[in-house]
């Protein structure tokens, strides 16, 4: 299976290490600054072609799986001309900025047969993926409530090294930046429709970028559950860690470390297991927030292609991810309760406004 990259900068080393792990033929990069590509062509000993223009790099090596990791705000166009060429996609979080634009990836998709996957690696660390077969299980009885909460400093050199990030048009704020991957966690272990969300968000210290850089939201979903997320980039003087609460009639757990890789309490009624054994196993210390979860979600993402089904990590699933974001957000500058599923609303209806606290 040949593959290509559009997009060599931060997190590109994490695409590029999983895909050689999943022993895919490396045939592209792409990138506008071709210092980016030729660099992370180097430090990772291959050789591909190198492009500056994608639809140039779609047409000349067809590949048969493309990955997006460019600004936000790109996602979509890129997304549609590498469906339309027929290439199946991974998109990086979030795979758009609006409604509309995912519904439209998912849609050509569809219609042209391909399979599109959106980049939420942390369902596949061992703690989630533990985590989730309790939950399938029924370990918990009824899950009353889980709490996200995203606790990372990121300080003016970050947004200086990029003009996108922080912008309403190419990125939004730490919600759907650095939060995602967390809400989504919360979504996809509650494992039930979000139907109500009210929010405040706020920028506290970072005067230079447009959106916001401090979030919190209740969420009720369809099952009766809540949600609570509190997601903030102003942590002093760096990253302190990103956890998730499950709190259910039958067992409480709590997944923490850097980037939800650790399991630090795990209680159940059942008592079919002990902490310090599930920990032992189930833990891990990777080496920064990304986690070791790409190489297994490619490797899922490859099946999909294979065997033309569903990958784990659907365009949907990427967009239901999202538009919580996008109804938090509508929530702060609307100073009232969103209801949900959202209709055409993107980060661009916030270009100009000003938060509700």
């Amino acid at each position: 299976m040949t593959y290509a990259l559009i997009g060599c900068g931060r997190i590109a080393r994490h695409h590029i290490d999983a895909v050689l792990a999943n022993n895919l033929n490396i045939i592209a990069l792409c990138d506008v600054d071709t210092k980016n590509a030729h660099t992370l062509a180097e430090m990772s000993n291959i050789n591909p072609s190198f492009f500056t223009d994608y639809m140039d790099m779609l047409n000349s090596c067809k590949p048969d799986l493309v990955a997006i990791a460019t600004p936000s705000g790109n996602h979509t166009k890129i997304a549609l001309d590498c469906i339309a060429m027929g290439a199946n996609v991974l998109i990086e979080k979030p795979v758009s900025l609006s409604i509309e634009d995912a519904d439209e990836i998912i849609k050509a998709a569809k219609e042209k047969g391909v399979v599109v996957g959106a980049c939420h690696q942390n369902r596949f660390n061992r703690s989630v993926q533990k985590l989730k077969e309790a939950v399938d299980t029924g370990r918990f009885g009824q899950i009353f409530h889980i709490t996200a909460n995203i606790r990372w400093n990121r300080n003016k050199n970050y947004y200086d090294q990029a003009k996108w990030r922080g912008t309403w048009a190419q990125d939004g704020g730490c919600l759907m930046n650095q939060c995602i991957h967390n809400i989504d966690l919360l979504r996809w272990i509650m494992g039930s429709e979000a139907i109500e969300v009210f929010s405040y968000t706020k920028n506290f210290c970072h005067p230079y970028i447009e959106a916001e850089d401090f979030g919190v939201g209740v969420v009720k979903f369809a099952n009766g559950g809540i949600g609570i997320i509190e997601g903030t980039v102003n942590v002093f003087p760096k990253n302190l860690e990103e956890t998730l609460y499950v709190f259910g009639e039958r067992g409480t757990v709590k997944l923490g470390g850097a980037s939800v890789n650790r399991i630090d309490e795990w209680i159940f009624e059942d008592g079919l297991d002990c902490l310090d054994d599930v920990r032992r196993e189930f833990s891990e210390t990777p080496p920064d927030v990304y986690g070791f979860g790409h190489t297994p979600l490619y490797r899922d993402l490859i099946n999909a292609i294979k065997y033309k089904s569903e990958p784990s990590v659907t365009a949907l699933e990427g967009k239901k991810s999202m538009e919580l974001i996008l109804a938090m957000y509508e929530s702060s500058f609307e100073g009232k309760p969103i209801q949900l599923p959202l209709k055409n609303v993107s980060t661009l209806n916030y270009i100009g406004g000003h938060h509700a606290v």
